[in-house]
């Protein structure tokens, strides 16, 4: 018989074992991540900022979810740009995790779903041509068994002077 499952107040199913950085889950009691809580509302700039400090500490799992409660709280206009993020990440988790069919299916998808936000995506900053540009490098290296360059992208274009 399997152990009942972890449920939230609302009775939905979630995992609440803790994880590790890139997201895999540790035994019951294990020490894990801190984990970003789901559902919060952030400005864009807020969940920019937060997705661009837990993928510099190398936590893209922790920063898809960050990106992940934008698509789903934020408003239908920036759903396109938010989704496109938060696939990069999961891309970028699975390259980390050394699943490469996983990281070439994610990084591929979230290149073309920034297609669908390059509007949203200058109006908040967004480098939507250098991420592609990321996605692609590191989805032809995932693919063809090369050696995988997993520096996290900058979600952000620079500001002048940088």
């Amino acid at each position: 018989m399997n152990p009942p499952r972890d449920r939230d107040a609302e009775g939905r199913a979630r995992n609440g074992r803790p994880r590790d950085a890139l997201g895999r889950p540790l035994p019951h009691g294990a020490v894990g991540e801190p984990r970003a809580p789901e559902g919060v509302v952030r400005t864009p700039a807020e969940t920019l900022a937060e997705a661009q400090e837990l993928l510099d500490a190398g936590r893209p799992f922790h920063a898809h979810e960050v990106l992940e409660d934008a698509w789903k709280t934020g408003p239908e206009s920036q759903r396109d740009l938010w989704r496109a993020l938060a696939q990069l990440a999961v891309g970028l988790t699975h390259a980390a995790r050394g699943n490469r069919v996983g990281a070439v299916t994610l990084l591929d998808r979230g290149a073309r779903s920034l297609g669908a936000a390059t509007g949203e995506a200058a109006r908040l900053g967004v480098d939507d041509a250098a991420l592609a540009g990321w996605a692609a490098r590191l989805s032809a290296a995932a693919g063809t068994g090369a050696t995988l360059d997993l520096d996290p992208p900058q979600l952000r274009r620079p500001s002048p002077g940088q």
